[in-house]
Formats: structure tokens, C-alpha cells, sequence
């Protein structure tokens, strides 16, 4: 599991590096609010396409080589965002890293084949505070980079995260699923009857939960789009300040899932969590609905992002245990499909909405999608929390 940590946070830094300088690297190149939209929701697209194709490779081949050429992908589209002379070529960068973007559910079958049931949500919380470590560094080395307003360095130092990534998987990361393991699922699944992925859902009781995925992902991609122009407009901050708020929320971030997820569960169970950690987003929403000077606007990315990080892992874990070993990586390329979906419509609306109405009511209408994700949480059985075997 540390190994598997390791080789994420390093793909996850330079994820990281390009979220606070996106915004402002496309309207230097003609892009206005929305093309800043699209070209997150062009990532996504991509994404959402090629996810369960990724998730059904590792099942055949093994999650290690799926990972390195996913992330070997991503190097390349940073290369050519990096040289990005024209505002197609950043539309081009971006759905070519969405194509490649298969390791967060690749990466989360491994942690499953690597975790029992017990533990599951630690695990899941594990690959969370790596993606939040690469919140903390990225977006921090990001600005740092960008603080001459050069964005060539911080796109080829995060190609440089990717590439580094690859090598740390190719020595170090051992295969989780070795040819016996993928032999035997084989038999498993060729005995099966052949199942659509919606049958597949339909058959292990995840089609709501897959829902939530997109619920969630919108609504905290519609958060990290909106806050850099909302605090760019309203308090004149740019890349290396938001910057540093996106790099504190990595730490909490961090911190909550790699230390805090797994004393949680034990304590409070899956669901009880889950449905507090989504009044904490809520919370969130509405603090920035509210919000009229930089304190509120600050509590609103603490308050709101602090208690989304914590909702992915149970998520995670709830799909990965409703679903046959020999599936599992097909389900969680599924999830990782559905969030990449909530990251097309996410920017996409929040984005019309900003341009027609302003951001209070941006602000209000993902209030309202995070509040019906609210009553599906509260509405889940405790036993919700050890779904049985399937």
C-alpha cells in the first residue's frame, strides 16, 4: 500500500501543478469563462469515455501496466500543453489527458485487491491523501512556477511528476493481480453470463450509488472551477494565491483521509460518515451563497472541500465491496467514468451559470444538487455499511 501511496502522489503532483494556473493560461490564448469550462469539461468527456475501457483492461492484464501507460499518456499531454501556442492545442492537451486519465480507477482496484472489507475505507482513504498531498504540492509548486507569469516551467515539471511516476511504478510497485489471479477471474467471468455494465449495477444494487459519484464529482469540480474566478474577480488574486488556499485545502485534505478515514469508520460506520461529511459540503455551498468578503469566502473552500474529500473514499469502498473480485476493476473504472462525468456536467453549468446569472446563484443551484446527494445519504440503511457478498 505505501508503494501504491507513493506512486500516486507523485502522478497526483502533477495533476496538481496545472489546477491554479488553468484559468489563467487559457485567456492569455483568446479563452473566455467559458472555454475555461470546456476545456475542464473536454478532460472529463475524455475521460468518462475511456474509464470502464481502462478499469477491463486491469482486469485481463493487471492494474501495474495499466497504470504506466495511463501515466505515461499524461506526460505527453503535458509536453503539449507546455508548447500550447494556440487555444486548440490546450482543448488537445486536456481530452488527450482525459483519455489517459484511467489511474484513479485502476488505482483503486489495486488498493481493493490489496484491502479486506475491514479496512477497504482506509485503503480508499490512502490513494484520497494522495491525491490531497498532490493538492498540497502541486498547486503549490504551480504557483511558485508561474509566479513570473511563465507557464512553460510548471507544465513541463509536471510532465517531469508523470514521468518520474512511471519509473517508481516500473521498479518499485508490485502487481496486485499476478497471471494466477487473472487466470482464475478469467475462468470466473467466461463462466458468467456475458452482462452489460448497466446489468452489472443493476445486479450488485450500484446504480444509485453510481449516481452519488456524479453528484459529487459536479458539484466539487464546479467548486474548484468557480473559487480561482471568484476570488480573481472579487479580491484580484491570482495563480500563487489560490494557489496556497488550494495547497492548505491538500493538507487537510491529506491529513483527514490518510490519518483520520480509517478511526472514523471504526467508530462511526460508512454511513453515518458519509452523511455527515455531506452536511459539511452543503454547509460549504451555502457559506459561499452567503459569503461577501474573503473570510466567507475562505470558510466556504475549508468548510466544503474538507467535508467532500472524506465522502469519495466511503464511495469507493461501498462499490468495490458490492462487486465479484473478477469485476472489480470494470466497477471502479465504472465509478471512476461516472465522477469523470460529474466533472463534464460540473464546469459546464457552473460555467452558464456564471455567465447569466453571477456566482451567488452558481453558488445556490450546486447547493441544491449536493442536497439531494444529502437525502440519499440519509436515507441509506446502516446496513448499507456491510452490504452482503456477491
Amino acid at each position: 500500500m505505501p508503494l501504491l501511496f507513493g506512486v500516486v502522489l507523485l502522478d497526483m503532483i502533477g495533476f496538481g501543478i496545472v489546477i491554479p494556473i488553468l484559468p489563467f493560461l487559457s485567456p492569455t490564448l483568446g479563452a473566455d469563462k467559458l472555454d475555461i469550462a470546456m476545456i475542464i469539461a473536454s478532460y472529463a468527456v475524455c475521460a468518462g469515455l475511456c474509464g470502464p475501457f481502462w478499469g477491463r483492461l486491469s482486469d485481463r492484464i493487471g492494474r501495474k501496466p495499466v497504470i504506466m501507460i495511463c501515466m505515461t499518456g499524461a506526460a505527453a499531454c503535458y509536453g503539449l500543453l507546455a508548447m500550447a501556442s494556440e487555444l486548440w492545442m490546450i482543448y488537445a492537451a486536456r481530452a488527450g489527458a482525459g483519455l489517459m486519465a484511467g489511474n484513479l480507477g485502476v488505482a483503486s482496484a489495486m488498493m481493493a485487491d490489496l484491502t479486506g472489507s475491514g479496512d477497504r475505507a482506509r485503503g480508499m482513504g490512502l490513494i484520497g491523501a494522495a491525491f490531497g498531498l498532490g493538492l498540497v504540492l502541486g498547486p503549490v509548486i504551480g504557483g511558485l512556477l508561474s509566479a513570473d507569469g511563465s507557464f512553460l516551467i510548471p507544465c513541463l515539471f509536471a510532465g517531469g511528476m508523470s514521468l518520474l511516476a512511471v519509473a517508481a511504478a516500473a521498479f518499485f510497485l508490485r502487481e496486485s493481480l499476478p497471471p494466477k489471479h487473472r487466470a482464475e477471474q478469467r475462468a470466473e467471468r467466461d463462466a458468467a453470463p456475458a452482462e452489460s455494465t448497466w446489468a452489472l449495477l443493476g445486479r450488485t444494487r450500484s446504480r444509485l450509488l453510481l449516481i452519488q459519484f456524479v453528484l459529487h464529482t459536479s458539484s466539487v469540480s464546479a467548486f474548484t472551477y468557480l473559487f480561482p474566478l471568484w476570488v480573481g474577480d472579487l479580491l484580484a488574486w491570482g495563480p500563487h494565491e489560490v494557489g496556497v488556499v488550494f495547497g492548505i485545502q491538500g493538507a487537510i485534505m491529506a491529513t483527514s483521509q490518510g490519518l483520520l478515514m480509517g478511526p472514523l469508520v471504526r467508530i462511526a460506520g460508512e454511513i453515518p460518515l458519509l452523511r455527515v461529511c455531506v452536511g459539511l459540503f452543503l454547509a460549504g455551498l451555502g457559506i459561499a451563497a452567503a459569503a461577501n468578503g474573503m473570510v466567507g469566502m475562505l470558510a466556504s473552500v475549508f468548510v466544503g472541500l474538507t467535508g467532500a474529500t472524506l465522502c469519495m473514499p466511503v464511495l469507493q469502498s461501498l462499490t468495490s465491496r458490492r462487486t465479484p473480485a473478477a469485476l472489480r476493476g470494470r466497477m471502479m473504472g465504472a465509478a471512476a467514468s461516472a465522477s469523470a462525468w460529474g466533472r463534464v456536467l460540473g464546469p459546464l453549468l457552473a460555467g452558464l451559470l456564471l455567465t447569466h446569472f453571477g456566482y451567488r446563484t452558481a453558488w445556490l443551484c450546486f447547493a441544491v444538487v449536493v442536497a439531494v446527494y444529502f437525502s440519499w445519504a440519509l436515507v441509506q440503511p446502516r446496513e448499507a455499511d456491510h452490504p452482503h457478498p456477491v
